[in-house]
């Protein structure tokens, strides 16, 4: 089997992060929930890996560190605790549903929001978002890369001409762990990470990191471990938005592939680049294939068939190759429609994967496409 769907989520993990995750599996308790020694020293473990995120990221201090299920749960709690009636938010067309849906959730709540569009190179229009903004505007709300095509917004530009007050909230589910990515010098106020994509995690880790900018107000509400006597959720972070108990698991998993992207972030940003290079290069010359992707950091490779629906090429390249890409719509309805597709073939890489099963995909196409 060739996994070409690392975008959907990683099909690869460094040894570090099995073993860990094997061993938090075998022997946890409940973070913080207890006061015995397993316990305690599972809640050590889960500051460890809040410190390390913030450094990684260059955030905004480890108890603006929120652990998630994933980045989903992260824009939610970014989004919906954050906006209220009379706000003006901007977003681009280029957003997947977890941000486009809590958005137009708030639109019947009184919030105002508007879509900046595609340049005719089907980038984000980073000119049309900024002449968009208001005085009024309450936050900017962006991808940091398509999780369609893996292109990646100017957001230094965005960043240096919205007035000082609006706040930027991005969206790294297809970003985090592919390059770096320091939430101060970019002026990030909140970074929304998916922990099970290129940040090599386990299947229900992220995070939420947010700046002293922004205070989001809790979605999620019960048990923290502290002031169990108050029947309203406690008003420093992260217990604020941090209810129920926490998949220690996923936490470690997430922490271990931390600590391997701290080792191995350049070469692995290279590889990828290396591969999504050659699959643009060689598709692109392919009679019956159009590209809707450029060489990326992200591992994302998108194009179409003309002669087939996306989701048959995903099944033929499944069932006839055991190829494992993805067609579809891809969670991002306006950016199709932007792209005026109705689905396309995404093949996206990691650097785990090799040189060799890009020239097989290849092949594969001409063969299709023959």
């Amino acid at each position: 089997m060739i996994y070409f769907d690392n975008a959907a989520t990683g099909g690869f993990k460094p040894d570090g992060v099995v073993s860990a995750t094997t061993a938090a599996l075998k022997h946890s308790a409940n973070p913080g929930r207890s006061g015995h020694k397993l316990s305690l020293a599972c809640l050590e473990r889960v500051y460890a890996t809040r410190k390390l995120l913030c450094t990684f990221f260059g955030a905004y201090g480890y108890d603006r560190v929120i652990f998630t299920k994933n980045c989903t749960e992260a824009l939610n709690i970014a989004i919906l605790g954050t906006f209220k009636a009379g706000d003006e938010v901007i977003t681009t067309v280029a957003e997947h549903n977890s941000v486009l849906r809590p958005l137009e959730y708030l639109k019947g709540k009184g919030v105002t929001v508007s879509y900046a569009p595609l340049t005719c190179e089907g980038e984000v229009d980073c000119d049309a978002l900024i002449n968009s903004v208001t005085p009024k505007t309450r936050a900017v709300v962006v991808t940091l890369a398509s999780n369609v095509t893996g292109t990646m917004p100017d957001i230094k530009k965005i960043k240096s001409a919205i007035p000082e007050g609006c706040l930027l909230i991005c969206d790294g589910a297809q970003a985090c762990g592919h390059f770096e990515i320091n939430m101060k010098e970019a002026g990030i106020d909140a970074l929304a990470v998916a922990g099970h994509k290129g940040m090599l995690g386990i299947q229900g880790s992220g995070a939420l990191l947010f700046s002293e900018r922004i205070n989001p107000a809790p979605v999620l509400f019960g048990g923290t471990g502290s002031e169990s006597y108050n029947l309203n959720m406690p008003d420093f972070y992260p217990d604020a938005l941090e209810s129920g108990t926490l998949s220690y698991p996923a936490i470690i998993s997430l922490g271990e592939g931390t600590l391997y992207l701290m080792q191995n972030l350049q070469q692995s940003r290279e590889k990828v680049e290396n591969f999504t290079a050659y699959l643009c290069g060689t598709l692109s010359k392919i009679k019956g294939v159009k590209l809707y992707s450029k060489p990326n950091p992200c591992g994302i490779v998108s194009f179409a068939l003309g002669f087939m629906q996306s989701e048959e090429v995903a099944s033929v390249l499944s069932e006839k190759y055991g190829i494992c890409v993805r067609g579809g719509l891809h969670c991002a309805p306006l950016m199709h429609k932007a792209l005026q597709s109705d689905g396309l073939v995404r093949v996206s890489v990691s650097s785990f994967n090799s040189m060799q099963e890009c020239e097989f995909f290849v092949q594969k196409i001409k063969e299709l496409c023959n």
